[in-house]
């Protein structure tokens, strides 16, 4: 056993991805997590992870487990594969080449997002870099959302509190607006408050879009405060608009992320205007990412005709519950898992290769537990505003590895990488 400090370790936790962690190690445990916050250091834990390999609930080898992992997907007539989270972009490009192998579908956590990623195709995007932001804005506007429990960094790396090239002071440098949509409020220390009701969410975005190209708009009166908001933010020299993409309590409207889109647009022309999408963590932007390079696609994918093809509105919970899927493989922590996917997966024979895979609630045919990516493996993640980063490993002597695993189930069923 030996002791010691891991500097400069990309936490998972969220999608801020904050790569200044340092993580001490005594007695070959994580000790402690130096500038994680409770999020991060909830993800990190003490690094203990279990150990099993199970086929149809009996502690088996991990040699019996590949085997019967390859007969059962391969012998499946319309399989699934499912990247879920903790494990790098290396490990999920191994299981898109199980799903090319296979002829299966493919989906990840990166479809939680599906609305934003869909009103990017259809829009385009004015997006920037999160150092960009820190660097450059002098409008924060939060949109419907307090980063604070979900992102719980987002202010203090990004925006609103460090300086930057253009904002030297910091926080004194920057103007925050909270807009509350319905019960979803910004957050508390905002310059500036504006509220409007959910039901009114797109129509008032619009009504943004217009005053910033200048044109006259009825029933410009009801939305008032959003549009001296529009009016304040073409003064501005910077203007950030952070939004949430993750799903919350109440689903947005599906059109709410291609208005927030096009106001960011419409502002890049009296100003300049980012659009910063808050996304989860566990590497989905990376699974996002990878299905993007390896098949065109960042999510829903189908290899059925022998070729990738694109179904955004067939993703994962869509094809189970539909009852199309009849076996599965999940690549990642299955605690990740939208809710939809781990009842649908539920009721088809699957397997699960990834940490903690042995607790799956959806009680797999094969389960092989590895490590974590980020603690125990190493590769590449991707932050949330996509961009690459390395991934430090503090522990992983003795711990079964995901990229390892999958590349091996790969070989066994005669997959090229």
């Amino acid at each position: 056993m030996t002791d010691r400090t891991v500097a400069n370790v990309t936490c998972l936790g969220c999608g801020c991805a904050c790569d200044d962690i340092t993580v001490v190690v005594t007695r070959d445990r994580i000790a402690e997590a130096r500038n994680a916050c409770a999020l991060g250091t909830a993800w990190f834990g003490d690094g203990t992870v279990p150990a099993e390999t199970r086929v149809n609930g009996r502690t088996a080898s991990l040699e019996q487990a590949l085997t019967e992992a390859a007969r059962l997907l391969s012998g499946a007539k319309r399989p699934l594969v499912y990247l879920a989270g903790d494990v790098s972009c290396e490990t999920q490009r191994e299981g898109v080449a199980i799903a090319d192998r296979l002829h299966a579908a493919i989906d990840s956590l990166a479809a939680t997002a599906a609305a934003a990623v869909l009103a990017a195709q259809r829009r385009g995007r004015a997006g920037a870099t999160l150092g960009e932001i820190r660097q450059q804005a002098d409008l924060v506007v939060f949109w419907g959302v307090d980063p604070s429990a979900r992102y719980p960094r987002y202010t203090s790396r990004y925006a609103v509190e460090p300086p930057g090239v253009a904002t030297a002071q910091g926080r004194k440098s920057r103007t925050l607006i909270a807009v509350d949509v319905g019960e979803s409020r910004g957050p508390a220390d905002a310059d500036g408050r504006v509220a409007i009701a959910s039901a009114d969410e797109v129509d008032g975005l619009g009504m943004m879009r217009a005053a910033v190209q200048g044109r006259a708009a009825e029933d410009e009166e009801r939305f008032r405060s959003v549009v001296e908001l529009a009016r304040r933010m073409t003064g501005a020299r910077y203007v950030a608009i952070v939004a949430d993409s993750e799903p919350g309590l109440i689903p947005a409207d599906p059109a709410r992320a291609e208005a927030l889109v096009t106001l960011a647009q419409a502002l890049n022309g009296p100003t300049r205007c980012a659009l910063s999408t808050l996304r989860g963590g566990g590497n989905r932007s990376g699974a996002d990412a990878v299905l993007t390079w390896q098949t065109g696609f960042p999510l829903a994918v189908d290899f059925a005709r022998g070729y990738p093809s694109y179904r955004p509105q067939a993703g994962a919970a869509a094809l189970l519950d539909g009852g199309e899927v009849d076996a599965a493989l999940v690549i990642g922590t299955p605690a990740s898992l939208p809710e939809p996917v781990a009842t649908g997966l539920s009721r088809v024979r699957s397997v699960a290769i990834g940490p903690r895979a042995s607790a799956a609630t959806f009680q797999p045919a094969v389960a092989v537990d590895t490590g974590k990516a980020g603690i125990h493996e190493g590769g590449t993640a991707f932050r949330m505003d996509d961009v690459p980063l390395p991934l430090r490993p503090s522990l992983g002597d003795g711990v079964r590895a995901a990229l390892v695993t999958v590349r091996a189930l790969r070989e066994r069923m005669g997959a090229r990488a």
